[in-house]
């Protein structure tokens, strides 16, 4: 199985988070393209503040690596018209797929208006303009109930309001891998967590996102029927080896 072609190579820390300079980090997203370049794999996911820059140096090397950032990252609590913002710059810097995280917060809340408002109004944005949108809806934050019925939701409003061609080029996505859980429970994506997706996305495609660290468990999730994995592991996985990492 060629896994590359469903990796999306990712790198989201802050130089805050990650205790590098504004210079390193920038360092490690490059060579995160570089390595996608040479190796094959699908897309690079970084920041929105890199997206310019590194649609600079895909062109400068002749490559076709789709080029992903994330939108309301990582709290999902934006408003509407934040994240709208937002994705509209990525989309003119450069961005070819934006991950938005959905306001699962709002959702707990039972404020459906925004969680869908949001949801028409960029995912219309995205594929105004031949962008791909995938919704994270933070799996670790629900039960499975509000998992079966969030990813539920945005299947059918995407089958009500957008053309059947374009339901592949929006995705349900599991997690951010920045939410917190106690007790050790994972952050990220489980095949508990993403069958329950799958079984409820309708026609529209599922990622699986943090939590995947061995090629064993990256070739079972694509069996399941995940479209995507977002992965900060993803040469170890194409090499066959297992990682350590945390997303």
């Amino acid at each position: 199985m060629n896994i590359a072609q469903y990796l999306d190579s990712t790198y989201l820390k802050t130089p805050l988070q990650a205790n590098l300079s504004e210079e390193e980090t920038f360092a490690k997203v490059i060579d995160l393209v570089k390595v996608a370049i040479d190796n094959g794999i699908f897309a690079v996911m970084i920041r929105p503040d890199y997206v310019s820059a590194v649609r600079n140096f895909i062109k400068q090397n002749n490559s076709d690596v789709v080029l992903g950032t994330v939108i309301g990252f990582h709290e999902g609590t934006y408003s509407v018209t934040e994240k709208f913002t937002e994705a509209l710059k990525a989309i003119e810097d450069g961005a070819d797929e934006l991950d938005f995280v959905i306001n699962y917060s709002a959702y707990l809340k039972g404020d459906l208006d925004i969680v869908k408002d949001e949801f028409l109004q960029c995912t219309k944005l995205c594929i105004n303009h031949h962008k791909v949108a995938k919704w994270i809806i933070e799996i670790a934050a629900l039960t499975d109930e509000q998992i079966a019925d969030l990813t539920k939701k945005i299947s059918c409003w995407a089958e009500e309001n957008f053309s059947q061609n374009d339901w592949s080029k929006i995705f349900v996505k599991s997690s951010t891998g920045f939410y917190e859980t106690k007790d050790g429970k994972p952050n990220g994506a489980t095949f508990e967590g993403i069958k329950l997706m799958l079984d409820n996305a309708g026609k529209l495609p599922v990622k699986a996102a943090g939590g995947v660290r061995t090629p064993e468990d990256a070739e079972k999730m694509i069996n399941l029927g995940v479209k995507r994995i977002g992965t900060s592991s993803a040469l170890a996985l194409i090499k066959d080896e297992s990682s350590t990492e945390g997303y």
